[in-house]
């Protein structure tokens, strides 16, 4: 980590990156990466984000298995580790499984926090701590939009401005009669203290059922409401469900062992003597229900902390508030601010059979982060990346070993795409991963593009898309019980799909 305690003190800056979480993390290692200058600041005393304080109960629903059939530097070792940040460097990788204690494949919240600050001291992140952005404002030049952030410790200026401050700031429906009486689940107390209460908690996401589980030894009784029935992530194939991990509040619902799970809205929250009463209208019916609890708290979930940002005209979508943004995270009415973190699942794909992205979880956007910098550096800064040619007779197999083992297809399935391109001036070109919206419908040349794909059924399979003269084919291959895409029968069938593009597989060859 740099000497300097107070680095990047105020002036003007190449590029700026505000947050020191895992979004900020990756996204300072990228632009380094590529050369580029700039200045990480952050309103926390130290790396971590978000894991500086959640999950409140400790335990991490993204896993890192210490023992896996990869080795632990390897890339193919990311599909077991989802939480450690990705470099070139082999001792910056996989930091995550050497900092756990062996109790669960789960990391704990402070292991998580220590991952982070270990990233950020090894690959030497200077960042400047306790400087918090405050306002926002735009500056037109004859070179362009300059962005003007006024922080507690002076001004700052930069012509690209990247924003990875979460999803971290917490919401709870004003409009909700007595909804003041709620605490937020950011202000859930020592689990010790609802010990013999009856606890009502809005909202049947993962927070909820986090809630649920750490205070079911504690709470005499547990219920758990919101208009829309629970689903658990196995069968949404996603983690927009809640984690299979919390099934024991699904179990003890089921049970009669003092957990309800409630499909209804809440129209209003009053006193009743020492307790509250909570009013609700039942989904199935429409009609009126009332529970009693001594404790509400909302699980109401997070928005995005933009600041000031909509007055200079970001728009934003929905109640989180994210960024309409590009398809490599680029707002779309402000050039020159762009998202990195959790933010980036504003960016939400082709959404196949209606599964998003998993850009909300950092093994998701962690990728995303190296693709936005590189952007970021060919785009504003002129950097020429590396698109490493491919002989067309290692096409399919480097295609398919990809579908088979690449974790950035795993872990962003029909989100992320292996692409290659094909021009008859320049050759096959390795173009790199890439989000599969952006090479279908932004990159102006032939391209197959290779997917891990899931239909919401349970059935995993590789996907093959052929761009040519601006038109674009889809070609689903097999899946494979042990998920092994490089057979002969895979083989066949992407070589039937890339033949339009290269003649010698179109030959049979």
């Amino acid at each position: 980590m740099s000497s300097d305690p107070r680095p990047f003190p105020p002036g003007e800056y190449p590029a700026i990156v505000i947050g020191s979480g895992p979004g900020g993390l990756q996204a300072s290692y990228g632009l380094r990466r590529h050369g580029i200058a700039h200045a990480v600041l952050s309103a926390d005393p130290s790396p971590g984000g978000m894991f500086r304080r959640w999950p409140f109960f400790q335990r991490l629903l993204s896993w890192t298995k210490p023992y896996a059939p990869e080795e632990r530097t390897s890339r193919e070792y990311q599909r077991f580790d989802w939480n450690s940040l990705i470099a070139d460097e082999p001792e910056l990788r996989s930091l995550q499984a050497g900092l756990m204690d062996g109790t669960s494949y789960f990391p704990s919240r402070p292991e998580m926090e220590a991952n982070l600050a270990a990233f950020a001291d090894r690959a030497g992140i200077a960042i400047r701590y306790g400087c918090t952005w405050q306002r926002t404002r735009r500056e037109e030049g004859t070179g362009g939009t300059t962005f003007v952030l006024e922080t507690t410790d002076g001004e700052y200026r930069t012509r690209a401005l990247v924003l990875a401050v979460g999803v971290a700031q917490p919401w709870s429906p004003q409009k909700t009669p007595g909804i003041e009486h709620a605490r937020h689940y950011a202000d859930t107390r020592e689990a010790s203290s609802y010990a013999g209460k009856r606890v009502f908690i809005i909202g049947k996401q993962n927070s909820g059922f986090e809630l649920a589980s750490g205070l079911a030894p504690w709470a005499s009784q547990i219920v758990l409401s919101s208009p829309s029935p629970a689903k658990l992530s196995v069968q949404t194939r996603s983690l927009v469900g809640v984690r299979a991990r919390y099934v024991q509040p699904f179990e003890d619902n089921f049970l009669g062992l003092g957990v309800s799970l409630l499909d209804a809205s809440t129209d209003g929250i009053v006193h009743a003597g020492d307790a509250y009463r909570v009013d609700l209208k039942r989904t199935d019916n429409g009609m009126p229900m009332s529970v009693e609890a001594d404790e509400v708290i909302a699980a109401t979930g997070f928005t995005c902390p933009l600041q000031d940002l909509p007055d200079l005209g970001v728009t934003t979508v929905g109640r989180s508030m994210l960024p309409a943004v590009t398809p490599m995270w680029e707002s779309v009415s402000v050039p020159g601010i762009f998202f990195a973190g959790t933010i980036t699942q504003a960016a939400h794909g082709l959404r196949k059979h209606g599964i998003p992205a998993n850009s909300g979880a950092v093994h998701g956007h962690r990728y995303n982060g190296l693709i936005l910098t590189r952007h970021i550096a060919e785009t504003r800064f002129g950097v020429e990346t590396p698109r490493p040619a491919v002989p067309e007779g290692d096409v399919l197999g480097y295609l398919l070993r990809e579908a088979t083992c690449a974790p950035e297809l795993w872990h962003q399935k029909a989100y992320l795409a292996r692409v290659v391109s094909v021009s008859p001036r320049e050759g096959i070109r390795d173009e790199g991963i890439l989000p599969l919206v952006h090479a279908l419908d932004a990159m102006d040349r032939d391209l197959i593009a290779m997917t891990v794909e899931a239909d919401g059924q349970g059935s995993i399979y590789p996907v093959v898309y052929i761009k040519k003269d601006g038109r674009t084919e889809e070609h689903a291959l097999p899946g494979h019980p042990m998920r092994d895409f490089a057979t002969a029968e895979h083989r066949g069938a992407a070589a039937a799909a890339i033949g339009s593009l290269l003649p010698s597989y179109a030959r049979g060859g």
